[in-house]
C-alpha cells in the first residue's frame, strides 16, 4: 500500500465490482447527471480535441458520452475497459444513436483496452470512478501517459462528505461504516501534479437526493456501488438486521414534516489538468541524444500516438 492508496478500501472487493456487469439499460441517475454536469465544463477549454477515451464507460453514463461525442462530432471516441464485452455492447447500441443536434455520431466508438500507446489521445474523460479505484494515483499516471502534449483529462468522483447521513447513523448503531472514505479534493489535485499534470482545477458540490421510502433508498445505493470498507461486515447480513436498518432510516433520515421522503447528501469532486510540455533533465553538464530532441519536438506538434490506439 502506497501513501496515495485510499487506506480504508479493499482492493480484491474493488476488483469483483468493477468485474460486474452493470444492469441492462441506462447508468445510475446521479451518474448521468454528473456527466452533465462535468461536460457543460467542456466549453471552458478550447483546445482541440482528435481521439479521446471514455475510461471504464460501463457506469459512467451514455447520455454524458453523447454530449462529449456531439462537442467534438469529427473526433475518435475508444471505450476503455477491461471488460471488452462489456464496452463492445456500448459500441452495437450506439451504433445507430441520433446524438444531440438531430445529427449521428460521425465516427462509432471503438473498444480498447487500458494499455493504449504512449500519447495517443487528447482526452480522458472518467465520469464517477476514481472513488472506487485501488490506486488512484496510479492510474492517473497511467492516464498522463496515455494522453499527448496539450491533452488534458477531466474526471469526477465522489467526495469524503458523502453518505453523512448514513455513515452517522451506523455509528449510532454500532454497525461499522457503511462506506470507504473517500478521497479528498486537495488530495487528489496533488496526485495530479504528481504524475505530471500541469494546471490542476479541482471544485466540488453537494448533491442531495431525495427517496419516497428507505427501500427505495436503499435500492439506490446498490446501483451505485458497494460498500468496500476493508473492514466491513464480512458474512451475509439477515433479515432481521435489513429490517432494522429500515426502520432506522424512517426514524432518522425522515425529513421530519410529515412527508415520506428519505434524504442521502453526495459530495461531488469535479477536476481536469493538462499535459504540460515535457522537461529535459537539467544537469550542470546535460547530454541529449538526437533522437530523444526528435521525439520532443514531434510531440509538441501533437504526432505523438498513432491514428488507431486500439
Amino acid at each position: 500500500m502506497t501513501a496515495s492508496t485510499p487506506p480504508t478500501l479493499d482492493p480484491q472487493a474493488a476488483a469483483r465490482w468493477a468485474a460486474l456487469t452493470p444492469a441492462e439499460g441506462a447508468a445510475p441517475w446521479l451518474h448521468e447527471e454528473v456527466a452533465r454536469r462535468m461536460a457543460e465544463r467542456l466549453a471552458f477549454i478550447r483546445l482541440p480535441v482528435q481521439r479521446w477515451a471514455d475510461w471504464a464507460p460501463g457506469r459512467g453514463g451514455n447520455q454524458g458520452r453523447a454530449l462529449v461525442a456531439a462537442r467534438y462530432p469529427d473526433s475518435e471516441c475508444f471505450l476503455v475497459s477491461d471488460q471488452a464485452g462489456r464496452a463492445q455492447a456500448a459500441t452495437k447500441k450506439e451504433a445507430n444513436r441520433w446524438w444531440p443536434f438531430g445529427r449521428r455520431q460521425r465516427v462509432a466508438p471503438r473498444v480498447a483496452p487500458p494499455e493504449l500507446p504512449d500519447a495517443s489521445l487528447q482526452l480522458v474523460w472518467a465520469n464517477m470512478l476514481l472513488h472506487q479505484v485501488a490506486d488512484p494515483a496510479a492510474l492517473l499516471g497511467q492516464w498522463h501517459r496515455t494522453l499527448a502534449t496539450d491533452g488534458f483529462v477531466m474526471f469526477s468522483c465522489l467526495g469524503p462528505d458523502t453518505l453523512r447521513e448514513l455513515r452517522a447513523l451506523y455509528q449510532q448503531r454500532g454497525w461499522g461504516e457503511p462506506a470507504q472514505a473517500f478521497t479528498d479534493m486537495h488530495d487528489l489535485g496533488d496526485m495530479l501534479v504528481g504524475a505530471g499534470f500541469a494546471e490542476p482545477v479541482m471544485d466540488m458540490e453537494h448533491i442531495t437526493l431525495t427517496f419516497a421510502s428507505p427501500e427505495r433508498l436503499l435500492a439506490e445505493l446498490r446501483e451505485l456501488g458497494r460498500n468496500l470498507h476493508r473492514e466491513r461486515f464480512g458474512a451475509l447480513r439477515g433479515r432481521n438486521w435489513r429490517a432494522d436498518l429500515v426502520r432506522a432510516i424512517e426514524g432518522t433520515l425522515g425529513a421530519g414534516d410529515g412527508e415520506p421522503a428519505y434524504a442521502l447528501t453526495f459530495e461531488i469532486i469535479y477536476g481536469h489538468a493538462l499535459k504540460p510540455q515535457a522537461r529535459m533533465a537539467v544537469a550542470p553538464e546535460t547530454s541529449v541524444s538526437l533522437q530523444r530532441m526528435r521525439d520532443a519536438l514531434r510531440e509538441s506538434r501533437g504526432g505523438g500516438g498513432p491514428s488507431n490506439p486500439g
